[in-house]
């Protein structure tokens, strides 16, 4: 059984943690920074794109008031709390046997999806949030658009891992178990907590966009 919680600011150690564990394999070697990974992760084209926003010309912002950021807030949480709830929901189908993973499978499958298919549209909504509310802003927002087609294909890889260490992990508590069918409750446990530390992992970028959203309040 996996023992933690996602906790917010550290989400995506905390999944990666989860996942290690899931194989019974020694935590990722710490030492290299991210900064590091980071270069590595950049190729050309990404460089151009990054540089190509750092040194372009601040755009003429509306001078108008800007509203706050209740409707962000609200739509940020509203995303959370509808892709949670299907998350604990559990899988939709009936397992054939208690060896039967294809419910389960379907089911994280199917919660990724959703993650990806709610969160980028609103990572997207924010970045917008920011362009209206100052030059300086809009530029923080192009630079996360940039980042986020940039690191996408190493989060990809990271987060594929997530179906495949999961039926690792049911078919080991299969094997242990015998007769007794108790085990299954304490997988779908594990499975609820890798998936909600998956959301919290996609939903950082969110969360670093809504918080520049509350510490620029337009006067």
């Amino acid at each position: 059984m996996l023992h933690g919680t996602p906790r917010a600011g550290i989400a995506g150690s905390e999944l990666t943690r989860l996942l290690a564990r899931l194989a019974e394999a020694p935590p990722a070697d710490a030492g290299t920074s991210f900064a590091e990974r980071l270069g590595r992760w950049l190729g050309w084209a990404d460089a151009i794109a990054l540089s190509t926003v750092l040194n372009a010309a601040p755009a003429v912002s509306d001078s108008g008031r800007m509203p706050g950021t209740d409707g962000e807030e609200a739509d940020y949480q509203r995303v959370r709390a509808a892709l949670a709830a299907s998350i604990a929901a559990g899988p939709g189908e009936p397992a054939s046997s208690p060896t039967d993973f294809g419910p389960h499978r379907r089911h994280c499958t199917a919660r990724q999806q959703a993650m990806h298919d709610a969160i980028a549209p609103l990572r997207q909504r924010l970045r917008d949030a920011l362009s209206r509310r100052s030059p300086a802003l809009a530029r923080l927002a192009a630079i996360d658009a940039v980042m986020d087609r940039a690191i996408a294909p190493q989060e990809r890889s990271l987060l594929g891992l997530v179906p495949l260490r999961l039926q690792a992990h049911f078919e080991r508590f299969a094997r242990a178990a015998g007769d007794d069918t108790g085990w299954t409750d304490t997988f779908r446990h594990d499975m609820d907590l890798v998936l909600q530390a998956e959301l919290a992992h996609r939903l950082l970028p969110c969360q670093g966009l809504l918080d520049t959203l509350r510490t620029h309040r337009p006067t």
